[in-house]
């Protein structure tokens, strides 16, 4: 028959001890594991609102190109045209194609 050293208040301290010091440890492990889960969700949702505003402004970049674009062309095509046939001069195209991209 084998016989147990110690007292038995001694062995059920030491057994609280181990069982206190497990759970601690637990706890710490499990804190840290939900910690990096919601530092990766943040990171997710952060990642898709940048997305979500980039594709905004290029929406409204395209728009308001779509907007003057074409009649700014149009505009330039026609003093390009006036200042090759002679209608204007040198400065007064510079002039003239100053003017309308500023307003474009």
């Amino acid at each position: 028959m084998m016989r147990r050293r110690g007292s038995p208040l001694l062995r059920a301290a030491a057994t609280t001890a181990v069982v206190a010091g497990t759970a601690g440890a637990v706890r710490h492990h499990q804190d840290q594991k939900y910690a990096a889960q919601a530092n990766q969700q943040e990171a997710e949702t952060q990642a898709q609102y940048q997305a979500a505003a980039q594709a905004a402004a290029d929406q409204a970049a395209m728009a308001q190109q779509s907007q003057s674009g074409p009649g700014m062309n149009q505009e330039l095509q026609q003093l390009a045209e006036m200042h090759t046939s002679g209608v204007l001069t040198d400065e007064e195209f510079a002039a003239a194609k100053a003017q309308v991209l500023r307003r474009g």
